[in-house]
């Protein structure tokens, strides 16, 4: 049994599932689809073309699938596609995909975290168990692998990519690809470490974290430009998921990675 208010404006177009509570003044536009057990609190906006999974909550203020603020958007029929038990909080954008992108959609994967205040622009493409920290600004296209976390006030530039199980300090300047694993701040963003923290709670092994710790040490700090580095990583190293994960990131980046930094502080992360 759903639970929508009488003061919420819900198009009769737009497809509710089970068990969903819609609140006052909240604004649901034609051909949205809102999956089982959704929450949509007071002042939340829900435009044309969103599409969202199961037990996902969207706050007050938050906008979800407003047309993107892109000058090439003309009006094409695009969308937004949420996974399941995503939360949206407070004054949170998420904007829909363009043509010319070629995509036509922006994605949010399950279980991600989106804080309040952040923006999401077209096209972009976020995984599972994702956080974006309050203030976050993701610019077109940008790309944040499954179990990334981004720090608060941090933007990234668009076409940028954030590898899984990354996480970026907050305030930073994302203008260059953060690869897999790995824990990053400073300005210029640098790398600064594997995310050892978050790799244990995530249940990696000792031996695989240590894996990884010895192939960007190869990469970053035993002398060779990027492509020889990840050569040697490729001669060096079995076979793993972990060793494969981070040269095909490396290989594909369009945008170039992160530099190690000169630094070991890692305030960002306190």
């Amino acid at each position: 049994m759903n639970n929508i208010s009488p003061l919420a404006s819900v198009s009769p177009k737009a497809i509710i599932g089970d068990n969903v509570e819609i609140g006052p003044f909240a604004y649901v536009d034609d051909d949205v689809e809102i999956g089982d057990g959704c929450k949509i609190f007071p002042h939340a906006t829900v435009f044309q073309y969103v599409k969202m999974g199961k037990n996902c909550q969207i706050y007050p203020g938050a906008v979800v699938g407003a047309v993107p603020q892109d000058l090439k958007f003309e009006g094409e029929i695009t969308s937004v596609e949420l996974g399941d038990n995503v939360t949206v909080r407070e004054c949170a954008t998420i904007n829909r995909g363009t043509k010319a992108s070629g995509k036509y959609v922006t994605k949010v994967g399950n279980d991600t975290l989106i804080m309040s205040y952040s923006h999401v622009a077209h096209d972009c493409v976020i995984g599972d168990h994702c956080i974006l920290v309050s203030y976050v600004g993701l610019a077109g296209e940008t790309v944040v692998d499954d179990w990334a976390i981004i720090g608060g006030g941090s933007k990234a530039h668009q076409f940028s990519k954030v590898g899984c199980h990354a996480m970026v300090g907050g305030m930073s300047r994302i203008n260059k690809d953060v690869p897999p694993y790995v824990l990053c701040a400073h300005e210029p963003l640098s790398y600064v470490g594997v995310n050892i923290v978050g790799l244990r709670r995530r249940g990696f092994s000792s031996e695989a974290i240590r894996t990884i710790k010895d192939i960007y040490d190869t990469i970053y700090y035993a002398g060779y430009n990027i492509s020889d580095g990840c050569a040697k990583v490729e001669e060096g190293f079995p076979k793993s998921e972990e060793r494969d994960t981070i040269l095909d990131f490396i290989r594909n980046s369009k945008r170039g990675i992160i530099r190690a930094s000169d630094s070991s502080d890692r305030s960002h992360f306190d």
